[in-house]
């Protein structure tokens, strides 16, 4: 039985929810795959509180049956969730047509009985249930959910687990661990995905088969019919997109992959969320093997602290190798004066931060876009620093080999910028045929020893120099202003030369790499200036929910743009100065869309272009920025006049 609807869904939106360490990451990769292998697009995001075990959960899925999309919306087509604190908060995200998957288990459970739940979220529910008259107990308010259209299976959890204990005879202080098993079976069931393609999910996540396989896809299963008898499908179209060999990743692993091709062999870090999971996925493939022939490997080093993780990857560098370092906010502020040691020495080292809301420790477990003024600006003394902000998975593979390469073509530290929501979200990668990823490591020469007379900072070809490792030659390298030798000195005149030398690095590279489509894009790539009405203005993450907005108002009549930014050092000002001037001179609006309290891109394109972007839609919570509430903050712009608009949605 199909809902009633004409023709069937080209995107749909799932939810599942549960106690944090209640199996709800290992959901997120079984259902990617199980959608992928059936040629669907998937988005799988993760929302988790900062400790181990407990507190609430959830993962939002975006399905398409035509291409890959790139974020999520509200309400629901359908959800299943694990415990009574999921129903309580997702509550008012349902619409008709949507199928609710619940534990009956916990129907006499009461709000003010649910331990994990803090009291200013119980109390903002009590008042919320008051208001529209919901008992504040699960029964009641899966009543108002039905009442909404919501199409609602009670399942017994218990009695399915039992079932999984008589049938393979699975230990009873065991059978906690394969509760997932069944929230995935009623997401595959709600969306019509085959027990098969569930059965691929489980063999992907389990590494193969066995038993793990078997016990999950069986319970899954009887999850999978009864919901498929109770209520049938959401009815989701079939999948077109027929990928053949993909990669389902995170954005942590997709990084991880890239600086593997990139041909980084040094890594160091202190684990921090979000940033160590990319390091844990390269110590579990640190050695590295092509059709069985072994290709050396990379050396993954956890340090005692962040300091000692910069110092320790601007030593590698030093030696010779292509060296990288990945850490968050917190982490970042403890590397500055490492980083700022490398770019008084012209030291070429990767540095990957992964934004979470802050200040201070913040929100370790959120996403933000609050780490740009910092990544740009933080260090004393004027420094040749290059900053780029990765969109989506993609952007971010392709990132990692671009920022590699200009580390040591500029011979410089680079910033990669990523935020939480793409490090822990999942997407599909496809494998890269790309023939411009080759690596190149500029003015570095292996061939020594060389004479004492060696210049490390030779001023005569330009703003870069000659690099050759520790080992193969005498240098000096000291924090110090320095002479062309790396002696230190104080005169005046040479301190005048050698700032110029390696601040001319920028200059260098604005010049030599593109503005249009590598530093800045815009979408539609063939709209003009003047034929854009509304254009949004954003960076990072932003990408994926504002192309997807601006689609939607092109369906709606509105002349709408998005424009990307994606490197923030060298600035692309001439590039974004003519879009934004020549929307501004044909009377369009122009809308910074930011996760971040002051809007810090805007800022800075002030700075660089002199434009100032009167119009803000900005979300600091740490959750997403959601379709319908994106559309709706335009809304409020371009129709009521709106200058600011502050996002809250999300659990």
């Amino acid at each position: 039985m199909l809902l009633e609807r004409e023709e069937p869904l080209n995107e749909a939106y799932l939810l599942a929810g549960g106690p944090q360490g209640g199996g709800i990451d290992t959901l997120a990769q079984v259902i990617a795959v199980a959608f992928a292998v059936s040629g669907y697009g998937v988005f799988v995001s993760r929302e988790y509180h900062s400790n181990i075990r407990g507190r609430h959960s959830y993962i939002t899925v975006t399905v398409s049956t035509r291409k890959v999309p790139s974020h999520i919306s509200y309400p629901f087509h359908a959800a299943a969730f694990m415990d009574a604190e999921s129903v309580f908060t997702h509550y008012d995200e349902v619409a008709a047509g949507s199928i609710l998957v619940y534990d009956r288990g916990v129907s006499r459970v009461r709000l003010d009985s649910i331990p994990s739940m803090s009291g200013e979220t119980r109390r903002r529910l009590a008042r919320e249930y008051s208001e529209k008259g919901i008992e504040p107990i699960v029964d009641d308010v899966v009543r108002y959910m039905e009442s909404k259209g919501a199409r609602i299976v009670a399942l017994d959890f218990q009695e399915l687990l039992e079932k999984l204990r008589v049938k393979h005879g699975v230990a009873r202080h065991f059978l906690g661990r394969y509760t997932s098993a069944i929230l995935a079976g009623a997401l595959a069931g709600a969306s019509g995905l085959s027990l098969e393609a569930l059965e691929e999910g489980f063999r992907f996540r389990f590494r193969g088969g066995g038993k793990l396989v078997e016990h999950n896809l069986y319970l899954a299963g009887l999850a999978w019919e009864e919901v498929r008898e109770q209520a049938g499908t959401i009815g989701l179209g079939g999948g077109e997109l027929g990928y053949g060999e993909v990669f389902v990743v995170t954005g942590n692993e997709a990084v991880a992959m890239a600086k593997v091709a990139a041909g980084i062999r040094f890594q160091s870090y202190y684990p921090i969320t979000p940033a160590q999971d990319e390091s844990f996925y390269l110590e579990s493939h640190e050695r590295l093997e092509a059709e069985g022939e072994s290709l050396g490997s990379i050396i993954l080093l956890q340090t005692e602290d962040e300091i000692a993780a910069i110092a320790s990857a601007i030593g590698a560098a030093l030696a010779g190798a292509r060296a990288a370092t990945a850490t968050s906010g917190p982490g970042y502020d403890l590397m500055v004066e490492g980083l700022s040691w490398a770019w008084m020495n012209e030291t070429p080292v990767l540095l990957t931060l992964y934004q979470r809301g802050g200040p201070s420790t913040g929100l370790p477990t959120r996403s933000g876009q609050e780490d740009l003024l910092a990544a740009l600006f933080a260090s004393h003394g004027s420094v040749p620093r290059i900053v780029i902000a990765s969109g989506d998975h993609l952007e971010a593979f392709m990132d990692v080999f671009k920022a590699a390469n200009i580390a040591e073509k500029y011979q410089v530290p680079v910033i990669h910028l990523l935020d939480k929501f793409l490090a822990n979200s999942i997407s599909l990668l496809p494998p890269s045929n790309n023939t411009s990823m080759v690596i190149e490591r500029g003015m570095l020469s292996l061939q020594g020893p060389v004479a004492e007379g060696y210049k490390r900072f030779d001023r005569g070809k330009g703003p870069v120099s000659l690099r050759i490792p520790l080992g193969y030659s005498v240098a000096w390298y000291t924090g110090a202003e320095h002479d062309e030798y790396g002696h230190v000195v104080e005169e005046p005149a040479t301190r005048l030369a050698m700032v110029s030398k390696r601040m001319a690095k920028l200059a260098l590279a604005d010049r030599e790499i593109p503005e249009r489509g590598e530093r800045a894009l815009l979408y539609p790539s063939n709209v003009k200036p003047s034929g854009i009405d509304v254009l949004l203005v954003g960076w990072g993450s932003v990408k994926g929910v504002a192309i997807r907005a601006v689609e939607e108002l092109v369906e709606n009549g509105v002349r709408a743009a998005y424009l990307h930014l994606r490197y923030f050092m060298p600035f692309p000002s001439r590039y974004v100065y003519a879009i934004i001037k020549g929307v501004k001179m044909a009377g369009g609006l122009v809308v910074a869309v930011e996760h971040n309290y002051q809007a810090q891109a805007a800022r800075i394109i002030e700075m660089f272009t002199g434009l100032v972007l009167e119009h803000s839609i900005v979300k600091y919570t740490g959750r997403p920025i959601y379709l319908r509430e994106l559309l709706e903050a335009v809304e409020a712009v371009r129709v009521k006049g709106a200058r600011r608009v502050v996002l809250a949605h999300g659990a």
